[in-house]
């Protein structure tokens, strides 16, 4: 504890921080930061509270959403912008309780899939335009919606793009309502996944290597990623 010398204001390093409150030790944070963020493929809780050699799995658990979530404020901090690929994609979650006794729904309405909006920052390549994908990728956005309307997609794009950018999306009818939001919104349409992954090369990649992640941490995802906490995970 600190207290101030004038007026006998007491305070902690923790106070005020993700850390506040916390009973739990501040090597465990510190070791906490780095093992989530300095690894591409991530660390499970699982394996944090084994480094840790900590008895009990829920305060581990706690502290490890809490990292998370204040990784997704500071990514909010920042707005796209230049050239952007956007589509979405599509996680397994636990179906929500309010849905368990609902008709199965299949596809992209499923109760068992989490949509994911991704935007990702894919300038084109000047200096070798024919070397690598042919774009430069940038910062990238993943934000879980409710649906596909257009309405939605729009509310998000207007919170995280800048105004100036331009969007290249494929031809859905739930990018109508961008061209009114951004500079330009150019809808291409694909015939097939190979074109995919030539036209929008960088959204694709995002949401795969997504879920690569989401699979070395959880082995089974259909199983870990818990309705309620699926938008910390992106």
């Amino acid at each position: 504890m600190y207290e101030c010398s004038l007026c006998g204001f007491r305070t902690s390093l923790k106070s005020g921080t993700v850390m506040h409150k916390s009973k739990l030790p501040f090597r465990y944070w510190l070791l906490a930061f780095h093992l989530v963020t300095a690894t591409k493929k991530g660390f499970s809780t699982k394996e944090i509270q084994r480094q840790l050699s900590h008895k009990r799995y829920q305060p581990i658990w706690c502290m490890v959403h809490k990292i998370r979530a204040c990784m997704g404020a500071r990514d909010d901090e920042y707005i796209l912008c230049g050239t952007l690929e956007l589509d979405e994609g599509f996680f397994s979650v636990e179906v929500a309780e309010d849905q368990k006794n609902e008709p199965k729904k299949r596809g992209r309405g499923s109760q068992s899939k989490a949509k994911v909006l991704v935007m990702v920052e894919s300038q084109p390549e000047t200096e070798h335009p024919d070397k690598g994908k042919g774009r430069k990728v940038g910062y990238l956005k993943m934000k879980v919606i409710e649906n596909l309307k257009s309405d939605t997609i729009a509310q998000h794009v207007k919170e995280h793009v800048s105004p100036q950018a331009q969007l290249d999306t494929d031809d859905s009818t739930s990018y109508v309502a961008l061209k009114d939001i951004v500079a330009e919104h150019r809808a291409v349409k694909v015939s097939n996944k190979k074109q995919v992954g030539k036209v929008f090369p960088w959204v694709h990649i995002a949401i795969a290597n997504a879920k690569r992640w989401l699979l070395a941490n959880h082995h089974d995802i259909k199983c870990a990623i818990s309705h309620k906490n699926k938008f910390r995970y992106v």
